[in-house]
């Protein structure tokens, strides 16, 4: 693999994994938590976290990370690698680019529990909105690391 593509792909794979384990945390540990303490606490929590340091935060994570693997693909692609060696990068591109469609439907949901108060019945749904989108990005950031790993390994 070219120098620059490996470096590229390298800093996608680091990106790819502190976000593959933000968006596990929060499909299997945090979102969870919300049947425990109830769904007005979590909301509340949610607020404070996600809502506050974790707009910024996550934002740069997920713009970052989506950036960084597409342009290891875009790379890879541009100095004329073969289709074997572009294949899993663009796979990967792919898998970035959906996970980030769905973060363009569950962020909203969010903002709708940060204006939704304290009203269990207008919270429920929403959180559960929420961390079924939630768990699909888990599942689709998660697979982007991995072929991201994959990729890398191999040296493409």
């Amino acid at each position: 693999m070219d120098a620059a593509v490996t470096s590229v792909a390298m800093a996608a794979l680091v990106a790819d994994e502190i976000l593959a384990g933000l968006s596990l945390d929060k499909a299997i540990v945090q979102l969870p938590a919300r049947r425990r303490i109830g769904v007005t606490a979590y909301a509340a929590c949610a607020r404070a976290a996600d809502l506050g340091n974790g707009i910024a935060f996550c934002a740069a994570v997920g713009v970052g990370a989506a950036v960084l693997t597409l342009a290891a693909f875009a790379l890879a692609a541009s100095v004329g690698a073969p289709g074997a060696v572009t294949g899993l990068p663009a796979a990967a591109a792919l898998l970035s680019l959906v996970h980030s469609a769905m973060t363009a439907r569950a962020a909203p949901t969010m903002f709708q529990i940060g204006r939704a108060g304290d009203d269990q019945a207008a919270l429920a749904p929403l959180l559960a909105r929420f961390a079924r989108w939630s768990t699909a990005r888990a599942a689709a950031q998660t697979a982007t690391l991995i072929v991201v790993a994959i990729a890398v390994a191999r040296g493409t």
